[in-house]
């Protein structure tokens, strides 16, 4: 798209947070029917809005460790065909050229089930509206694609995924991402869960810090009329020094890379 003059730009990215902020709020209470079924194109639409204290994107937060408001849509045909976009709030590490207030996702791909196990083959573009950039500095867009799987055993829920970028956040080069976890139902509708991941990255310099492995515990709960609330500790093996290094900082680095305790609460209608 095309920039936007630098105030513009501002102006639009407050209000969309604003709107974000308040779609997050209202729509937990919005009736289940919001999630529509059309049989007469075998479409299945499903929305889900959260709230949470951070936006925490493999282990690093892209919020500068401030709240988050989000929005997730998922339209998907019976063949398992789907498309789907994720919105959020974001803001990345301060300095006169980045200027990123908001991040927008767009998804595409294919769901299916082989000899007990489910996939899900797709496409992630992931861009940042209304960011102006200077002359000779980076844009944050950039594109992945991937494959995710899990299967079921009991009470168990086994996942993997591999995600691949030919230019990855800030034009770093190759990037290359395997995560795995576990989800497991406990008594009193409690779900256990757990993940860990890793990233490699060909520019370690553009993107700001080495390579690295994060990981998250948590447990969640539905609440209320289907809302769901998750408490959870993340953290990665990123020194602060290493963490996105800042000019004028004497620690060297920001805080976005270490550990902190997570708390959202989200629906899917």
């Amino acid at each position: 798209m095309a920039q936007l003059p630098r105030l513009a730009g501002r102006t639009v990215a407050r209000l969309r947070g604003a709107l974000l902020a308040a779609a997050a709020l209202i729509l937990p209470a919005l009736p289940a029917a919001a999630q529509q079924k059309i049989e007469s194109l075998g479409l299945t639409v499903t929305t889900t809005p959260t709230i949470a204290t951070d936006y925490l994107f493999r282990g690093i937060s892209q919020t500068r460790n401030n709240w988050a408001y989000q929005g997730t849509l998922d339209v998907q045909h019976d063949s398992g065909v789907y498309v789907g976009a994720f919105i959020s709030n974001a803001k990345f590490v301060a300095s006169p050229w980045n200027d990123t207030r908001q991040e927008l996702d767009l998804l595409a791909g294919y769901r299916f089930e082989l000899g007990g196990i489910n996939f899900d083959i797709g496409y992630i573009g992931y861009l940042y509206p209304g960011q102006d950039k200077a002359a000779g500095t980076q844009l944050n867009e950039y594109h992945e694609v991937g494959v995710k799987a899990n299967y079921t055993i009991d009470i168990v829920k086994i996942l993997a995924s591999y995600n691949y970028s030919p230019n990855y956040f800030g034009r770093s080069g190759t990037g290359h991402y395997v995560e795995g976890g576990l989800d497991v139902t406990l008594p009193f509708e409690l779900t256990a869960s757990g993940r860990v991941g890793y990233q490699w990255i060909q520019r370690n310099p553009f993107f700001g810090t080495p390579d690295y492995l994060w990981y998250s515990v948590g447990i969640s709960r539905e609440i209320y009329a289907g809302v769901i609330a998750t408490v959870a500790w993340y953290d990665t093996n990123i020194s602060k020094r290493e963490c996105v290094p800042a000019a004028g900082r004497a620690d060297g680095g920001q805080r976005i890379c270490e550990g902190r305790v997570f708390f959202s609460l989200s629906k899917i209608f």
